[in-house]
């Protein structure tokens, strides 16, 4: 196998990982500090996409249309946290499984109704069209760069807020000491939700960059939750550290697997987290 070869599967698997990340830490975050099993989380990676689809044909610009399309994002996450979620946390996880399941249900028939069933594609703005010269004879799309830049960006950003600030603090005692944190005055509900509405964030976020690669299409989320869901077991319940170092051994697998076994890709993850869970069974970073 080539040099040159072997350094675009690097960049892949690490793009790939990242973007991962951005998906899994949403849902690490979630179940580790709430203990909600969302099910509906590869729903609002598709969400995002869609509204980035749709958002850029209204606005005629890709960035543009990220901003506007995050926050609607995150008020999407208030609202279900709100009224559906918040009956859930003293349920046990059966009912919490039903509940997002029937979510993904009413998501895919909202987005059929309103964007209908075909395929789209995002276009990558003109300044980040172009590729790097990388060697002589090696050259690698700004666009993908682009994404692992801004989603190791964002994790660095999330390790800093949930390790050196108040919020993280209040963050990771009401995971776990709910009660004492609303004795000591601090309204733990009110946590969650900006927990949920992060969370939900950043998975629409995901979708929304990952689009113009990708294609938006209907049901592009339920591939991607299960992934991630992958991501989390092997990095450890609740570990964000676990779930940066997961997605990025997983996005190395896929796309070496891909390479290397190409009749065998799509097992390649799953013999990872098997091989991870023989020797760690509570994930690497539990």
């Amino acid at each position: 196998m080539e040099l040159s070869t072997i350094l675009i599967q690097l960049l892949n698997g690490l793009q790939y990982g990242l973007l991962l990340f951005l998906i899994a830490s949403g849902l690490t975050l979630i179940f580790g500090i709430m203990h909600i099993i969302n099910l509906a989380h590869g729903a609002l990676y598709m969400v995002g996409a869609y509204l980035v689809y749709w958002l850029t044909g209204l606005v005629g610009d890709l960035f543009l249309a990220i901003l506007i399309g995050v926050p609607m994002a995150a008020a999407l996450g208030v609202l279900i946290e709100r009224f559906l979620i918040q009956a859930l946390y003293k349920r046990d996880h059966l009912d919490q499984v039903l509940m997002t399941f029937g979510l993904i249900m009413v998501i895919d028939s909202l987005r059929s109704i309103i964007w209908g069933n075909d395929v789209h594609s995002v276009a990558i703005p003109a300044l980040l069209s172009g590729s790097i010269q990388l060697t002589q004879t090696l050259e690698y799309p700004v666009y993908r760069l682009f994404i692992s830049a801004v989603c190791a960006v964002i994790a660095l950003a999330m390790y800093l807020i949930l390790q050196r600030t108040r919020l993280g603090m209040i963050i990771r005692a009401g995971s776990s000491n709910r009660e004492m944190v609303q004795a000591l005055g601090i309204d733990i509900r009110l946590i969650y939700t900006l927990v949920f509405a992060a969370g939900a964030a950043l998975t629409a976020f995901a979708g929304m960059i990952a689009a113009p690669v990708s294609s938006v299409y209907p049901g592009m989320g339920n591939q991607i939750l299960i992934i991630a869901f992958v991501v989390v077991v092997i990095g450890g319940l609740g570990s964000i550290r676990g779930a940066f170092f997961g997605a990025l051994l997983v996005g190395m697998a896929a796309t070496w697997g891909a390479v290397l076994v190409p009749q065998y890709a799509g097992m390649a993850v799953y013999v990872l987290m098997t091989a991870v869970l023989l020797f760690k069974p509570r994930g690497l970073f539990a």
